[in-house]
């Protein structure tokens, strides 16, 4: 009886251990929080691979020769390098692609949207949007699903990702992988997490002179860019306050009303107040040093630029469409007040910035492009993906 029931338990086990995926594996560094995953959307090793093949899947978008992967490139923290954008149809669109990396952190998604708050919402709209359009991917739901069930790689993953699913190939189930693939991308070894860990030549001396300027109130540039992920719009697992903003940076001030150009005015898109006029929300300045161009539409060309703008305390655009002093915004956040650097201090707090580029993610396999890797491996042309351009 006794052999009966241990053996009746190994079945069960193993039958859990199949129809249930491991915990997933962060690889946190040593006192970083766990990212919030939504319940419905458990991570696994196994989704999260899918997600790698589907992100950097070309037929997932409407001229078969784009991906995620074309607008988030791995060597430049997951941007494009772009002013601004450009969609599978070559459409620009209003804003630069933004960094995915450690968007696990993020409380609210893309540069403007209060509303978006999860990373499956927040895919829906490259992927289906048409305003402007992205993947290109709408009303094409049924070749989608077709595509997961007929290609085998796919049919594989899918049934591995989600066991409990009589027919898994589907495009919520597409659209959960890909948001699991970029919850995966964390950043924490950069060369100043090493210091803060205790290496004490990680960072030069200059570096350490540009953090504490970064930290001072005569900078104010922690009040947006602070805590473990650099951006005051950071939740994570065991977070007890929803924190998230939007500041006016004074990039603009058309005719000195205080306006911002009409097709990227801000936050006030969503909540029709004016005082969100130019509001857009404060990225994460891990890796920084390697997303030119920077604001929200690519406007500042250069780091060196960019601590210019914060030093005069807004930009002076003279002439054009767009001339405005933006240090006189009238909703210009009180933290942007201008402040004097020497050139050696602005050596060191660009030396500090440099210091927060993580090499490791830029180059780490587990979010590289799998195709690249099947056509290595002698893989069908058929399941290889186009290089990207």
């Amino acid at each position: 009886m006794k052999r009966v029931l241990l053996i009746t338990a190994l079945v069960v086990g193993v039958a859990l251990w199949l129809l249930y995926p491991r915990p997933y594996d962060w690889s946190l560094a040593k006192g970083m929080p766990t990212p919030d995953v939504p319940v419905n959307n458990p991570m696994s090793s196994v989704k999260v691979e899918l997600g790698r093949w589907l992100f950097y899947d070309t037929r997932l978008s409407i001229n078969g020769a784009f991906s995620c992967g074309s607008c988030h490139v791995q060597a430049l923290a997951f941007t494009d390098g772009r002013r601004r954008a450009v969609g599978a149809t070559g459409e620009v669109h209003p804003r630069s692609a933004m960094s995915l990396v450690n968007s696990a952190y993020a409380s609210r998604l893309t540069w403007a949207n209060s509303l978006t708050a999860s990373l499956e919402d927040q895919a829906l709209t490259p992927l289906f949007g048409d305003d402007p359009i992205e993947m290109g991917l709408g009303g094409r739901e049924d070749a989608l699903a077709e595509l997961f069930t007929n290609d085998q790689r796919y049919a594989d993953l899918f049934r591995e990702a989600f066991p409990r699913q009589e027919r898994p190939g589907t495009v919520i189930n597409m659209v959960r992988a890909i948001s699991s693939f970029t919850r995966s991308i964390v950043s924490f070894r950069s060369p100043y997490d090493a210091w803060l860990a205790g290496d004490a030549t990680a960072i030069s001396e200059s570096a350490q002179r540009g953090e504490a300027l970064f930290f001072s109130e005569r900078l104010e540039c922690f009040h947006c860019h602070g805590g473990f992920n650099f951006t005051d719009s950071t939740t994570h697992k065991d977070a007890r306050v929803e924190r998230f903003g939007y500041h006016n940076t004074g990039l603009y001030n058309l005719g000195n009303t205080g306006a911002y150009p009409a097709d990227n005015p801000g936050l006030i898109d969503i909540t029709g107040k004016r005082r969100d006029m130019g509001k857009f929300r404060a990225p994460t300045l891990r890796n920084i040093a390697v997303t030119a161009p920077y604001m929200h539409d690519g406007s500042i060309a250069t780091l060196e630029d960019v601590i210019e703008h914060y030093a005069r305390g807004g930009r002076l655009i003279e002439e054009g469409p767009n001339a405005g002093d933006g240090n006189v915004n009238p909703f210009k956040s009180e933290f942007v007040r201008g402040f004097e650097l020497t050139e050696a201090e602005k050596r060191d707090l660009l030396a500090f910035l440099e210091s927060l580029t993580d090499e490791a993610a830029l180059s780490d396999p587990r979010w590289s492009s799998p195709w690249t890797e099947a056509t290595a491996a002698g893989q069908p042309p058929e399941s290889a993906e186009p290089q990207q351009r």
